[in-house]
């Protein structure tokens, strides 16, 4: 290539700087004091409630892991543990009320796009969504190489 850079590696090289630099981290702490991990737990508890078994499945950790978290979601009020209806010996993990706003402060960081994507015109985001979409469906296949996309179809 004689030093230039191939067009796959500067989009790779221009795309890994764009997604870098949207620091949904740094919002989650800054907006609701908390690490991914415990987003994505409050945003699936937010689906249903969970017994301390299935929180430490839902988020691979160990049980202990589970409840050191569900501890520290528990002192900040936005979970409580209630009698399990169904199981006297197990507690179900709830979300409070400050816990669904909480959830929903972090699915809205987590998984708006970033604005200077959500300014483009709609032609470009449709290219970017059609070219996404078969880098993903190659990846999902399991393939090496990744389908030519015609941006103009």
């Amino acid at each position: 290539m004689n030093g230039e850079e191939s067009s796959a590696e500067r989009a790779w090289a221009e795309m890994l700087a764009f997604i870098t630099g949207q620091d949904r981290l740094r919002a989650l702490r800054l907006e609701l004091d908390l690490g991914v991990g415990k987003s994505e737990l409050l945003i699936k508890l937010a689906q249903a409630p969970m017994t301390l078994r299935e929180v430490a499945q839902a988020v691979e950790v160990d049980p202990s892991a589970a409840t050191v978290a569900i501890d520290r979601l528990e002192r900040r009020g936005l979970v409580e543990r209630r009698a399990h209806p169904g199981d006297k010996r197990s507690k179900l993990v709830h979300l409070t009320e400050a816990g669904l706003r909480a959830a929903e402060t972090a699915q809205r960081i987590l998984t708006d796009p970033p604005p200077a994507l959500a300014a483009l015109n709609a032609d470009d985001t449709a290219a970017l969504a059609r070219i996404f979409t078969a880098l993903n469906a190659d990846r999902l296949r399991g393939a090496r190489t990744a389908t030519p996309v015609d941006p103009e179809t």
